[in-house]
């Protein structure tokens, strides 16, 4: 199977190396912040290591609350501008580049598909659930999106996000979600164990199920000129595309696949077995571009917004570090 003389097949291949780049980027801020709360913690004069902005990243709640403060006030608010900066370079992913966050770089995304292919392997097959329970399903991330938008971009005044934004409370949000993973709840632990199992044997449970922040990337993704688009002329109608869509979609009778569920994972090109049947194209390219471009486009694209962050001096947060050694010791009377 070839694309512009490029195997379709490394499209999965090119995935799998900028997911797991991506996935160990990730760890290491992690380990870095962790450190850098460690040295809070033990009260050392001086952090081990300087503190990671891109931490921020696992705020998408905050960044939201920090968006409508930014476009009522036109101001940056400077405690967690990275969050900002991480979540508006991703939502313009998706406008530009479908929900290629969700497949592309999101660690959680990541961490779904990999539990569905051992799923695989341990019971010989993915199941999936009826179709009409699975729209029902899917409607609950919608449902928690329209939550925290109206909680949040409906129902806060500007006073109302500013002493949000200025409270202890969002300023060591990034040592609670910290805690959330070192320190977990039995309750925690029990609910992540439930939803790996059913990760295990339904694809991509969270992500098509639960996850608001997809949901939110989907809706956006529908105006993409990126899509899915299938030859009509020479597709042999063998329906492989459909059968391996991890979203579960009707790739194959598709002239362009403009679904909110579509991640732009580019597996239905992957698998295809005729040539230039299908690709991810803009509507203004006829012909089909080779595999290496969208990705190219993604990374590009998240690598820019954070870079654009960084050298217009929003990307480093306004605490220091003796705000964090005041306000760390706070933190479990905070999470009440």
């Amino acid at each position: 199977m070839y694309l512009n003389g490029i195997s379709t097949k490394s499209a999965s291949t090119i995935r799998t190396v900028v997911q797991w780049c991506f996935m160990l980027w990730v760890i290491g801020i992690g380990i870095r912040f962790g450190m850098f709360v460690n040295s809070v913690e033990r009260g050392a004069v001086v952090p081990l290591v300087s503190r990671p902005p891109g931490v921020e990243g696992f705020l998408p709640i905050g960044a939201l609350t920090s968006l409508k403060y930014w476009l009522v006030s036109g101001e940056i608010h400077p405690v967690h501008p990275a969050a900002l900066v991480i979540f508006v370079t991703i939502l313009l992913m998706s406008l530009l580049a479908k929900k290629s966050f969700c497949s592309w770089l999101c660690p959680v995304g990541t961490l779904s598909e990999g539990a569905f292919k051992i799923g695989r392997k341990l019971a010989g097959r993915n199941y999936r659930i009826w179709r009409w329970l699975d729209y029902g399903l899917r409607s609950i991330k919608y449902l928690l999106l329209l939550m925290f938008v109206k909680f949040i971009l409906v129902d806060m005044s500007v006073e109302a996000l500013g002493g949000f934004l200025d409270a202890p409370y969002w300023a060591v949000s990034d040592v609670k979600m910290l805690h959330f993973f070192t320190s977990m709840s039995l309750t925690t632990m029990v609910v992540l164990a439930i939803l790996t199992l059913f990760s295990l044997f339904y694809k991509m449970f969270w992500c098509r199920y639960l996850c608001p922040y997809g949901a939110l990337l989907g809706l956006a993704s529908i105006v993409s000129p990126f899509k899915i688009r299938r030859d009509s002329t020479r597709c042999t109608g063998c329906q492989r595309c459909s059968a391996i869509c991890p979203s579960s979609l009707v790739v194959h009778s598709s002239t362009a696949v403009s679904s909110p569920e579509c991640t732009g994972c580019l597996t239905c090109v992957a698998h295809c077995p005729e040539r230039n049947v299908l690709a991810m194209q803009p509507v203004f390219w006829k012909r089909p571009l080779p595999v290496w471009v969208f990705p190219a486009v993604v990374v590009f694209m998240f690598m820019a917004g954070t870079g654009a962050g960084m050298v217009s001096g929003h990307w480093q947060s306004s605490l220091s570090y003796s705000d964090y050694q005041r306000l760390i010791p706070l933190v479990q009377s905070l999470s009440h």
